[in-house]
């Protein structure tokens, strides 16, 4: 894992033009990519489309961030790399319709609105079957096949909201930013450390069972929390 001294030197020099930078950057945040790709698994995209999507997100952050934004690099691009996908989505997601579907249900629209003006009704199923020759189901699937479904990814007001920022969850995207944030520097701690956070915040142990697992002092896990707590919170800003 590159240090946060690193990767501002990396991002300067790949803002420059410096290929090798912006590679090297990109294969360490490969992770960070992966991880937010998952969430958008099963909606009918390959996963090696999402990691591009995922990609070009991530480039786009590195051409756009600015020390001056007072916030990590990783924290920045998340939602960019989200949002590349998510647009993704949105443009492209839409239930492709067969030509052969589509002609009948313009002759049955046809027909629909003939025979409104002809009888002042609507006709039944039954009636279009009948005027098409083939089966009332038939006649249903064809005409459901005209109602797009909204995609929660569509804007739905002026403010540029989506469906989907709309639907309540216990989760929101700060809270799924800053668990990624924190998994990043995590995984820079040693065995050690990493044992003792993971130990002491992930699975409830108390500081004494935390130092008779590792053979130590509960004194000692007491220092040594609250300097990680302390670096860890170094990080985070």
């Amino acid at each position: 894992m590159l240090s946060i001294e690193e990767t501002a030197e990396l991002i300067k020099l790949a803002q420059s033009g410096d290929d090798g930078a912006k590679t090297a950057l990109l294969q360490n945040n490969l992770p960070l990519i992966k991880s937010i790709v998952k969430r958008y698994l099963n909606k009918q995209i390959e996963y090696d489309d999402l990691m591009q999507l995922g990609t070009l997100g991530f480039v786009k952050a590195l051409s756009n961030f600015k020390p001056e934004f007072g916030v990590r690099f990783s924290t920045y691009a998340v939602p960019m790399i989200a949002g590349e996908i998510k647009r993704f989505i949105r443009d492209n997601g839409a239930i492709k319709v067969s030509r052969s579907v589509k002609a009948k249900n313009q002759k049955i629209n046809k027909f629909i609105e003939e025979y409104r003006q002809n009888k002042q009704k609507e006709p039944s199923i039954s009636e279009i079957a009948q005027y098409m020759e083939i089966d009332e189901q038939d006649v249903v699937f064809i005409m459901d096949s005209s109602k797009y479904p909204v995609s929660i990814y569509a804007e739905t007001d002026e403010d540029g909201l989506t469906l989907a920022d709309k639907l309540c969850s216990k989760e929101n995207n700060d809270d799924y930013i800053e668990k990624l944030v924190l998994r990043e520097i995590i995984d820079k701690l040693d065995e050690r450390d990493k044992k003792i956070i993971i130990l002491r915040y992930y699975r409830d142990k108390t500081q004494s069972e935390i130092a008779k697992e590792l053979g130590v002092s509960q004194v000692q896990i007491s220092r040594l929390e609250a300097k990680l707590l302390e670096r860890m919170k170094k990080e985070l800003v």
